[in-house]
């Protein structure tokens, strides 16, 4: 909801900005009515802690330091200044825990019980997932890191072109200009060897071991991820019906596999976690 007072952490705020170089704007600096919730981590400390503190109808300008590591060359390790105008700042509120919550869940019949028996169910299947993923990443980074091999430039090159337009698209979401954005030689080129490693070394485990997917286990998966609907079998038809999203999910079952495959041939160590700790991906 709106409020009249300096914006805090958990707020989201509302602003219009300009970033300048040396005084000039530089391509992909500003935005209108552009959104983020304080406190995220979403945007650089420095232009947080410009925004925190101003109320709606505020017009501030402070200096934002770009990291030396910054994606985009021509601003990494340089200090630009941006004049920000908030808009509106906006505080979360909670609502009462009733009959008339739980409906507007989705709960039939609008029992607390029921409302609380299907958040414990999400839950759960939200840590098993989180859990895979996290397993999956530890297998995987393993696996980047066994074999060294000489990687296909053409590969590696279209990887990188794939990684520039993702990144284009995301800060195009945001509200930044990015048609004239120049994109250095090296940008994202680590990340695409990484990339097109793992994915030569996946595709031949999968090739010597026979790790393709089952009819059944794309039936499994597809019918764990409906399970978060209102109306599973809808959407198990949904992806049936759909070739493409079928080809994603082969891949999950495929990605799957080759982790199984892993870990039982590798050694294996639990380690304990905290539910918040699982939770925020820590």
């Amino acid at each position: 909801s709106p409020v009249e007072r300096a914006a805090a952490d958990d707020d989201r705020v509302t602003i219009d900005f300009v970033g300048r170089l040396d005084g000039e704007p530089f391509d992909g600096g500003s935005a209108e009515g552009f959104q983020f919730v304080l406190g995220e981590g979403r945007m650089l400390q420095d232009f947080e802690t410009g925004v925190r503190g101003k109320p709606a109808g505020e017009t501030a300008t402070f200096p934002v330091s770009f990291p030396e590591d910054y994606s985009a060359e021509n601003l990494a390790g340089k200090t630009a200044e941006f004049e920000v105008t908030v808009k509106q700042v906006e505080a979360p509120e909670l609502p009462e825990v009733d009959e008339a919550f739980a409906t507007s869940l989705g709960v039939a019949d609008g029992q607390l019980e029921t409302m609380r028996n299907d958040i414990r169910a999400n839950l759960e299947r939200e840590v098993r997932q989180r859990l895979r993923a996290r397993t999956k990443n530890g297998v995987m980074d393993a696996l980047r890191g066994a074999v060294e091999f000489e990687l296909p430039r053409a590969l590696v090159e279209n990887e990188r072109q794939s990684l520039i337009e993702r990144a284009k698209a995301d800060m195009q979401a945001r509200g930044m200009k990015v048609d004239d954005m120049p994109v250095p030689e090296d940008m994202f080129v680590e990340q695409a060897e990484q990339r097109v490693r793992l994915g030569l070394i996946v595709a031949e485990i999968v090739k010597r071991e026979s790790l393709t997917a089952k009819p059944d286990q794309l039936r499994a998966m597809i019918e764990e991820f409906a399970q978060a609907y209102e109306n599973p079998g809808e959407v198990i038809r949904h992806y049936f019906s759909d070739r493409e999203r079928l080809g994603e999910v082969e891949a999950m079952v495929i990605e799957q596999n080759v982790v199984d495959w892993v870990l039982e041939k590798g050694k294996v160590e639990d380690q304990q976690m905290s539910f918040d700790e699982l939770m925020s991906g820590g």
